[in-house]
């Protein structure tokens, strides 16, 4: 497990859910669709390290 890339994804999603709320405050759909992005991206990042702690789990136990 890479601590280094979950502490980057959490900072993406941080960001991104700024980034949505700073866009519905404003009503600017561009910075509503930029954070939405960015949160998408954060969860597949952390979907990344998921695959990676489990096939390192796997490989552990053979």
């Amino acid at each position: 497990m890479s601590l280094e890339e979950r502490a980057k994804a959490t900072a993406k999603n941080i960001e991104g859910k700024v980034q949505e709320a700073v866009g519905n405050a404003t009503g600017d759909p561009e910075d509503q669709a930029e954070g939405n992005l960015k949160q998408a991206e954060a969860g597949a990042r952390h979907t990344k390290e998921d695959v990676k702690d489990k096939a390192k789990e796997i490989v552990d136990r053979a």
